[in-house]
């Protein structure tokens, strides 16, 4: 019998696959008897990209949930004016119920859990089980690892934006009722762990399923679930009494997430660090594997629409004028005093710290100091030209970076201190950045909070600009510190004070011809920067000159930075967050009218 949907639990017709170019080329389900769409190994394929699909697109990891979503924390900032209305409400905790951001990213990721939902019931129902070959049913089996994963993702990213959720684990058809009330997020974290764990035994490793790194393998299985893990361990705001709570029984969790994470690193055959940080985000710009395999799943994008593709390159990314060859980026800057928490040895600065664009006549010239960007994405690194907006770069989910700081997080956390596997972990990820320069790296830390509070640095650092940092910080209850913290750097760097004190007040510099085959830091070392001294890798840690040097443009760095920067209501930093209230964002009011059972909560 057939029954009304209500707008939380709409769903999208399945598609079907027949080429890329019809990817999304959507089948009236309706049509189509349920049990037959699941009746051959292929039908189910056709099933499962339409579970897949709901990852893509402006509304998915295209552009919502990855650029507009995660910030701001202590690394990035939408750029623009406050308007709870809009992307800058989300930017700064000031987001209003109305605002139509909120909206179809929310239903786009119900959608994917109905969908999945529809694979996760009919596969084990379907007649390939009874009568297939071997091969087929261990096919089938894959299929269904495949949707437990990605339901799994959608309820994660849900319960990471808005706590508590409405839970549903079979599809709408067969639900009594569909006015559904929230279900406390352990429960379904718990779901889903014991999910990923049969996903586990039915996914094969990438180099077993000949895997790209757009298709999910053993490696994302087992990574989400430690990611959930860590999410479960870790501190979130409640409801009630509505405070920012540590989950029960935390070492069990940790516990997970260690023997995942050591899994992995156990397969290094599958995935490990790519020697280049640089060359991992550039084969994201190609839709091509990282020699490597360091990126063990990211979202795929194509087909130039706002469905499929991504605007990742175009919204955020190094900044391209409009009438370069290229046009594009900049709608997210990093924090001045970001680039100041990389050391200058730090390989990962200028990847991911932009401090210059990409002008009109294709130059490189410094910008402000307020007008930094996140530079692992540039429009110029793809071969498009011209006005386009979705450049097909893909978003990466999960790095074998973060599999190795996660590990080192929770052996830390289950001992007491690190162990010599968990040091050497993070060694691995700071001696990629340090590349030629290994004596700079330092010491680490060997006792549990010195080790943990180098590990947060670490993820600040390795991390930057992928959709983590916020989360992580919440996940550890330091995102009240760690705003306010940045607040006041800020400050100290306005003023030249403290740990910026030798950080120039402006700098000056000649233009000079932007090549994007070179390598970041090439870029940087070819743009002209007067300074004085032997060594030009201090011109950012060296007091200005007092009058512009003949032939040189000056540009306001640290005097780029004003009060209204920092604490202005409608530009200032991270202005409306209040702890206990803004970690999570308000469900759009009209999604909370068409449902009597679902309520605001947290304060909105």
């Amino acid at each position: 019998m057939k029954k009304t949907i209500i707008i939380l639990s709409c769903i999208l017709s399945l598609t079907t696959l027949t080429s890329c170019n019809d990817y999304l080329e959507a089948e009236n389900y309706s049509s189509v008897a349920e049990a037959q769409q699941f009746d051959s190994t292929s039908d189910t394929f056709s099933a499962l990209v339409g579970v897949y699909s709901q990852l893509a697109g402006d509304d998915g990891y295209g552009q919502r949930l990855a650029l507009i979503y995660p910030h701001s924390s202590d690394d990035f900032r939408t750029s623009g004016d406050y308007n709870c209305n809009d992307r800058r409400g989300i930017a700064t905790f000031g987001s209003c119920p109305t605002n139509t951001e909120l909206n179809k990213p929310f239903l786009k990721l119900y959608s994917g859990i109905e969908r999945a939902n529809l694979c996760i019931k009919n596969i084990p129902l379907s007649p390939v089980y009874k009568t297939g070959s071997d091969a087929d049913k261990k096919l089938m089996d894959r299929y269904l690892g495949e949707a437990l994963t990605l339901r799994a993702q959608y309820y994660y990213e849900l319960i990471r934006n808005w706590g508590d959720v409405p839970f549903q684990d079979k599809p709408s058809a067969d639900m009594a009722d569909l006015y559904l009330p929230k279900t406390d997020r352990d429960i379904i974290y718990e779901r889903m762990i014991a999910d990923l764990a049969q996903a586990s035994a039915l996914v094969p490793w990438r180099s077993e399923g000949s895997t790209t790194n757009a298709r999910i393998s053993k490696g994302f299985v087992k990574g989400l679930r430690a990611r959930i893990a860590m999410a479960r361990a870790g501190y979130s705001l409640r409801r009630s009494p509505q405070i920012m709570a540590q989950g029960s029984n935390p070492q069990t969790y940790y516990q997970i997430a260690l023997d995942e994470c050591k899994d992995i690193m156990n397969h290094a055959g599958e995935h490990s660090l790519n020697p280049s940080y640089e060359s991992v985000f550039k084969a994201l710009h190609s839709n091509s594997q990282d020699t490597t395999n360091e990126i063990i799943f990211c979202v795929g994008a194509f087909g130039g629409n706002a469905r499929t593709d991504s605007k990742i390159g175009y919204y955020n990314g190094l900044k391209h004028d409009d009438n370069s060859n290229w046009k594009g980026g900049g709608g997210i800057n990093a924090l001045p005093t970001y680039f100041y928490e990389f050391t200058k040895y730090d390989l990962r600065r200028d990847i991911n710290v932009g401090i210059f664009k990409v002008n009109n006549t294709n130059q490189a010239e410094l910008v402000t100091a307020i007008s930094f960007t996140d530079s692992k994405y540039r429009k110029s690194w793809t071969n498009i030209t011209g006005p386009s907006q979705n450049l097909a770069v893909d978003w990466p989910l999960l790095r074998f970076s973060d599999v190795l700081l996660m590990f080192a997080e929770a052996d830390n956390e289950i001992h007491g201190a690190p162990s010599a596997d968990a040091i050497n972990a993070v060694k691995a990820v700071r001696n990629r950045a340090y590349t030629g320069n290994l004596a700079q790296v330092g010491t680490i830390p060997t006792d549990k909070t010195g080790f943990f509070n180098y590990v947060v640095q670490e993820r600040l650092l390795e991390l930057g600009s992928e959709g983590i940092r916020k989360y992580d910080l919440i996940r550890w209850n330091l995102l009240d510190t760690k705003i306010t913290e940045t607040r006041q750097k800020l400050t100290a760097f306005a003023n030249g004070t403290g740990q910026y004190a030798n950080v120039p007040l402006n700098l000056y510099f000649k233009k000079s011809v932007y090549d994007p085959t070179k390598s970041a830091q090439q870029n940087i070392n070819d743009i002209d920067i007067y300074y004085t001294g032997g060594d030009k890798s201090q011109v950012f840690y060296m007091a200005s000159q007092d009058a512009t040097p003949t032939g040189y443009t000056k540009i306001a760095w640290r005097a780029a930075v004003l009060p209204t920067y920092i604490s202005d209501p409608v530009k200032g930093f991270a202005q409306y967050f209040q702890p206990n209230k803004r970690e999570l964002l308000p469900i759009y009011s009209d999604i909370i009218q068409s449902n009597y059972n679902l309520t605001q909560d947290y304060g909105y």
